[in-house]
């Protein structure tokens, strides 16, 4: 299946300023899968090694000599590495940190070869570091589920993929293409973008097999917990994993999470499940500016799961038949929807983050989905279910912030219009001028070029 990393990487090949490339990403998002792809289509020799498969190669990078490394490579693997035609695929290197500290050699005495380095649980690695780390030798590129275009495209609907990509907003989009989108769409919902969900599916045509993925990914994920510290905060890590699944896109209170743990201790385990990307979290801004990143708060965050098909699938969602799949969880999956888009979208060489907005004061409550950065402008961004629901929210954060701009998504057709809106207030009424931005749901990973040409 074709993902589109694939171009990241063809382009970090080419790049003649390339560093060793660590790739990051959660379990089972295909970070192997389209390494091997990447290598076969594009190198005359590949090699892989997996640290964790084969423990006895890790004694290899103990020293620093990185030409020594690769000669006693050559040999044990029978193998002949050649800088410029060949890659090497260090995988699951978190399990020789060792390992990681060689890629500055690697770098400065070999530049002319490919490498690449993954692991399932590296944030860990790179975040507890013993060694030190080669800052500045290498380069670091992110990978996600597959987002809804890669679904389409999986399911050989590019002419939906371009019909979206070169709508110009002077037209009216298509009915009827509009609701086959819808379509695909709500199969994403229940289906997700964990690549061998997909796989399975596009195979079977079944739901069920999809299903039974879904349940071996989940597995999988709580496996790894055993790796993560005792039992104790084992049962953390599931306790939010479940929660989390089951609440995307509500402020996390402790209290209301397990009565019987402590809110340090589950704090901790919000803080593992992030790094293993298990799960995002979208966090509290209340600026108006560009430091969005650097004035946020920790301690005020809301949950986003890796992916929307295992979040149906931790909710018991069957998945029987796709004409049947309406829940009583529309506005939390499409929140869900919309959180994996806006990270998937972003530049594969950022660490992606979510923010929202959210004001508790009596009888003044306001909360933003979403907010996006664009070009140094902040957006407050509405997620709906439907085709309509009130835009409160997003008045008023547009109003004490000054800002000309809202998003909505839904489920509607694009449009974009000038509006105007009086606010009531305690002192005086205020009038509200404003730009919204009205795109579907499957729309968004399009939102960053759709803002650049019309605002």
């Amino acid at each position: 299946m074709k993902r589109e990393i694939d171009k990241e990487l063809l382009e970090w090949k080419l790049r003649l300023n390339r560093k060793p490339l660590i790739l990051r990403g959660a379990r089972q998002v295909g970070k192997t899968f389209s390494v091997e792809n990447f290598a076969k289509e594009n190198f005359d020799n590949y090699v892989k090694i997996n640290l964790e498969e084969k423990p006895e190669l890790r004694i290899l990078f103990d020293k620093n000599d990185v030409k020594l490394i690769v000669n006693e490579i050559n040999v044990i693997l029978n193998t002949d590495i050649t800088p410029g035609k060949s890659l090497i695929f260090i995988d699951e290197i978190q399990t020789y940190p060792k390992a990681i500290q060689t890629l500055r050699y690697f770098y400065e005495e070999i530049p002319d070869l490919h490498i690449i380095v993954a692991g399932s649980l590296l944030d860990f690695t790179l975040n507890d570091m013993q060694y030190s780390m080669p800052v500045g030798r290498v380069e670091f590129c992110y990978m996600y589920p597959m987002n809804f275009f890669e679904f389409l495209t999986a399911n050989s609907k590019n002419n939906l993929i371009e019909y979206i990509k070169n709508f110009d907003f002077k037209t009216e989009f298509s009915s009827v293409i509009h609701q086959n989108i819808l379509e695909y769409l709500r199969l994403y919902f229940f289906i997700g973008g964990m690549p061998e969900a997909v796989k399975i599916y596009i195979e079977t045509n079944k739901l069920n097999e999809v299903e039974r993925i879904h349940s071996n990914i989940i597995t999988s994920i709580m496996y790894d917990f055993a790796k993560y510290g005792t039992r104790k905060q084992q049962e953390n890590m599931n306790i939010v994993l479940q929660y989390s699944a089951k609440n995307v896109g509500k402020k996390v209170k402790y209290v209301n999470i397990d009565k019987d743990s402590r809110s340090t201790f589950l704090k901790e385990a919000f803080y593992k499940l992030e790094l293993s990307r298990i799960i995002h979290l979208a966090r509290h801004s209340n600026v108006s500016d560009i430091s969005i990143y650097e004035n946020s708060e920790s301690n005020i965050f809301k949950p986003i799961f890796i992916d929307i098909g295992l979040v149906n699938h931790i909710q018991k969602v069957q998945l029987t038949d796709i004409n049947k799949l309406i829940t009583g969880n529309e506005g939390m999956l499409a929140e869900q929807f919309i959180g994996q888009e806006l990270i998937s979208s972003g530049k594969s060489y950022l660490d992606n983050k979510l923010f929202y907005w959210i004001r508790e004061e009596k009888n003044s409550n306001a909360e933003t989905d979403y907010i996006f950065q664009h070009n140094n402008i902040l957006y407050p961004v509405e997620v709906k279910a439907g085709k309509t629901g009130t835009l409160k929210s997003l008045h008023i954060y547009l109003n004490e912030k000054k800002l000309k701009t809202g998003i909505r998504f839904n489920l509607d057709k694009p449009s974009i219009g000038n509006f105007s809106i009086i606010l009531k207030n305690s002192k005086i009424d205020e009038i509200l001028h404003y730009k919204l931005i009205s795109l579907p749901l499957y729309f968004c990973s399009e939102l960053s070029s759709v803002l650049s040409k019309n605002n």
